[in-house]
């Protein structure tokens, strides 16, 4: 079982129990009913994404880790798990890194190792933090912008 989807489909039932639409007892089945619906889910998704870029005959072989990277999952090109995002400990496993794991599958060192929704959604949040604006050398730099003008 993919970790991932056993953990959204845990906390969707928990989420049911707790809002007094499932009794306890129905747990255990309605566990394995949403596993298996996200399950579907996920490979309609992978399908689809596979679809979208069709492989040419001469195309290179490396285009692979293209289909690994879905809107809601990435999935781990050595071992099929999908996660969130591929962790430094999770590729530790396989006795890599993310630069060793980019080299092998020709993966560009710019593209991240995560969902498109979770890079997306790191970036939204970078925008709204703006932390290049609170670095040391930008506050120095203001300053004496400040200085300047007083």
């Amino acid at each position: 079982m993919s970790q991932t989807l056993l953990e959204m489909a845990k906390d969707l039932v928990t989420e049911q129990i707790r809002m007094g639409r499932v009794q306890a007892e129905d747990m255990q089945s309605l566990l394995r009913t949403t596993y298996d619906t996200l399950l579907r889910l996920q490979q309609y998704e992978m399908a689809r994404d596979t679809a979208a870029s069709p492989e040419r005959p001469g195309a290179d072989p490396s285009a692979i880790w293209k289909r690994s990277i879905a809107k809601h999952a990435v999935t781990c090109l050595e071992c099929g798990n999908t996660f969130k995002q591929l962790s430094r400990r999770h590729l530790r496993i396989h006795d890599l890194d993310a630069k060793s794991y980019r080299a092998k599958y020709g993966i560009p060192r710019t593209q991240p190792l995560s969902a498109r929704a979770a890079t997306a959604r790191r970036r939204e949040l970078a925008m709204q933090i703006r932390p290049w604006e609170q670095a040391p050398s930008v506050r120095k730099a203001s300053k004496k912008t400040a200085k300047k003008r007083g």
